[in-house]
């Protein structure tokens, strides 16, 4: 039985005329009575009674016409929620966390500004954990600043960032323009989670150097670190974008590491099979053109 034979039935059944409801319809009358036929050839019951002319629902055609209704019903807030799925509204968006402080913001703006119906979520999560999401299609897409080498995951880079050494103005790297990678040795160093692109950019310099590491404070909020290095708990390692306000209001004293690379970008991902969206697609051409801007801004400075 199709939705559409279940439709002609539950007309008939309301309205008792065969030929009414195929003129209603647009189709022959034999298509009406057909219809009827293989639903009920179909379950081996008879739907209706004809009695001087007239058409009388049976037991078995007053059950159907119940679950009929309900099921047409059920079809309609179906093709509803299709067409609402079609205009493409959701979109479901990753970010790490430095992404998520200084980056997505002004991309999810414009992106309200061309389609103002949009409806993005926005997720921030460590590398890994976006990673894993975007293989098991919790994310349509997302943009991340640790290293991610998996086969089904595209990658593009949009944005250069770079590292810096934060320090309060109480701490001994004060006022200096650079460090020696080797100063690092048992420093006690705020850094983020497990699970960081930050963090493993770094980690994975200083094990090969074999520098010894003393982490003090692992945190997942950037707020949190700045605030730890503030009151000289600790040095971190951070984005350049993060710190700017520190260092404009001299909260903070940032330096290069010699010996290390601190350069590294932000870059979108998405999985190979991802069919992207109006709303997918904007977010991604978005997404480069702030890449852009931003590299604008850095070569004016």
């Amino acid at each position: 039985m199709t939705i559409r034979s279940l439709e002609i039935f539950v007309r008939v059944a309301e309205c008792g005329k065969m030929s009414e409801v195929a003129r209603n319809m647009y189709i022959t009358q034999s298509s009406v009575s057909q219809a009827i036929s293989e639903i009920e050839k179909e379950y081996g019951v008879k739907l209706f009674d004809r009695i001087s002319k007239k058409l009388y629902l049976t037991e078995a055609g007053k059950k159907l016409l119940g679950y009929g209704k309900h099921l047409l019903s059920i079809n309609e807030e179906m093709i509803d929620c299709m067409k609402h799925c079609a205009k493409n509204i959701r979109i479901r968006v990753g970010a790490t966390v430095t992404v998520g402080t200084c980056v997505i913001s002004p991309i999810i703006l414009e992106l309200y500004k061309r389609n103002p119906l949009v409806e993005p979520e926005v997720f921030v999560e460590d590398t890994s954990l976006i990673v894993k999401k975007l293989l098991n299609s919790e994310l349509d897409i997302a943009i991340v600043e640790g290293k991610i080498n998996h086969p089904d995951i595209v990658v593009k880079s949009i944005i250069k960032d770079h590292l810096v050494l934060v320090c309060s103005n109480k701490h001994k790297f004060y006022n200096r323009d650079s460090v020696k990678v080797s100063e690092l040795s048992n420093q006690p160093l705020i850094m983020r989670e497990l699970g960081s692109g930050t963090r493993a950019q770094l980690e994975n310099q200083l094990k090969e150097l074999k520098i010894p590491m003393n982490i003090r404070w692992s945190c997942y909020n950037s707020e949190a670190i700045l605030r730890a290095v503030t009151d000289n708990f600790g040095i971190a390692v951070i984005s350049e974008l993060l710190v700017e306000d520190y260092l404009k209001k001299n909260l903070l004293w940032s330096c290069d590491i010699e010996g290390i690379n601190l350069c590294r970008t932000f870059d979108i991902a998405y999985h190979k099979n991802k069919f992207f969206t109006e709303n997918i697609s904007s977010f991604f051409d978005i997404s480069v053109e702030f890449g852009k801007k931003e590299m604008r801004k850095k070569i004016r400075r």
